[in-house]
């Protein structure tokens, strides 16, 4: 048995917890392979939003196993929070929730951290969400950190005192003003540990290994976006962690050639939150309209998001990046409304028409060449089968298929699981 793998094609926020909720039903293990609670999933159903930062997106399913791999970092303290928050699903989390221990750990001082350096930066900060997830990151690369596995040790707050310790001289250094208790964050942190310590840990990597030779189905779910990707994002403004396919090798400790399908989840539009260049953003009431309509706001931070036309130069490159197979377009209700709809199909860089992702993608360096198509009016919330699909958004999901030469298996509707439509296989396939 294979690993199906989910991931976001954008800068993030694309609608990654919608689509694992949607598809849980036809996988046995739910895996998430990297990032921390800077991500957040929002799943709708029966009325009710849920938003998942840690927990994969699999937890509302009684059939599912649900794991954090190693490739995750964890913060006790929005870990107990999200805990707290599915108790009253009666949700048996011990059976159904595993920790790899192999996963880092955020510490109380890896947040300050965060706030000094991003303080630090001033102008020239990267819109980081301040939630330690880069200190945490480079204590693991710097063979500093602390797992999930070491909890079971005697001797493990002796670790982590040293470790804080070395971090509180870390901030000194950044002369930055910086009001924190100390005493209050540890009091949570100590708190959220005993949470932490009441699931189950596991050597994730032999678990998937023997769930693959048991033939187990399993989904390996991605965070962030592809291009916030630490090697292959809009660098120096992406995030920690390997958010394409690559990441969930090393995030879950599977081979490559157990990966089958790879679904890459986008936008009808493009999003971003915080800092870092965006080619396609607008600055007008086309851009105000699609964050006002689309709730354009983080899931995890509440800051607004940057809104601006559907960019497919950075889409096929995101989509070559993680070998992608099959598409899912998201949020495709948002842009009903508007006469006209303008799709970036290359760059102008440096004065040459291209159509891949340069090295740059600054204001200085490119300038989005746009083809523009027609829009549609129909309200397509409650729009069920494909075939009431208005004609304008069919041809719109055909030009973006024909550019990127991928099928889109899925089109959403709206926030709620049900508003999701599964395209028929004749109108998918692409030449």
């Amino acid at each position: 048995m294979s690993i199906d793998l989910l991931l976001g094609l954008q800068w993030g926020d694309e609608g990654k917890g919608k689509i694992v909720d949607y598809v849980t039903n036809d996988y046995d293990i739910i895996a998430r392979f990297q990032g921390g609670p800077n991500a957040g999933h929002t799943l709708e159903f029966d009325g009710i939003k849920h938003v998942l930062h840690t927990i994969p997106s699999g937890i509302f399913h009684k059939n599912a196993i649900n794991l954090v791999g190693n490739g995750v970092v964890i913060d006790p303290v929005i870990f107990q929070k999200e805990i707290k928050a599915l108790k009253k699903y009666n949700i048996d989390l011990k059976e159904r929730l595993f920790i790899s221990r192999k996963a880092h750990l955020i510490l109380p001082t890896h947040r300050l951290l965060d706030a000094a350096s991003e303080t630090a930066k001033g102008k020239a900060k990267i819109g980081s969400t301040l939630k330690g997830i880069g200190p945490t990151y480079m204590d693991k690369t710097g063979r500093n950190g602390i797992r999930v596995g070491d909890l079971e040790s005697e001797n493990w707050k002796a670790k982590y005192r040293d470790l804080a310790e070395k971090h509180l001289s870390m901030i000194k250094y950044f002369n930055v003003d910086i009001q924190y208790d100390l005493q209050e964050l540890e009091n949570e942190f100590f708190k959220g540990v005993q949470s932490l310590q009441d699931l189950t840990f596991i050597d994730s990597e032999n678990y998937l290994s023997k769930a693959i030779k048991d033939k187990k189905s399993i989904l390996a779910e991605g965070a962030q976006g592809s291009l916030l990707d630490i090697d292959f994002g809009t660098y120096p403004f992406v995030t920690s962690s390997t958010t394409t396919a690559a990441g969930a090798c090393t995030g879950l400790g599977v081979a490559p050639n157990r990966i089958k399908a790879v679904f890459g989840i986008f936008k009808a539009y493009t999003t971003r939150v915080g800092s870092g260049p965006f080619p396609t953003e607008l600055d007008d009431d086309y851009g105000r309209k699609m964050a006002k309509v689309g709730n354009e706001f983080g899931a995890t931070t509440g800051r607004p998001r940057r809104c601006g036309w559907l960019d497919l130069v950075a889409l096929k490159y995101a989509i070559e990046v993680n070998g992608v197979t099959q598409l899912m377009m998201m949020k495709a209700d948002v842009l009903s409304g508007f006469d006209q709809l303008k799709v970036a199909t290359h760059y102008e860089y440096r004065g040459e028409k291209i159509d891949h992702l340069p090295y740059s993608i600054e204001a200085d360096d490119v300038k989005p060449i746009y083809k523009t198509l027609n829009g549609w009016k129909k309200d397509l919330t409650k729009t069920t089968k494909e075939e009431q699909i208005p004609q304008a958004l069919s041809e719109y999901i055909g030009f973006i298929e024909e550019e990127v030469g991928i099928p889109i298996h899925l089109v959403s509707v709206g926030p709620d699981r049900e508003q999701t439509i599964m395209r028929e296989k004749k109108s998918r396939e692409v030449v």
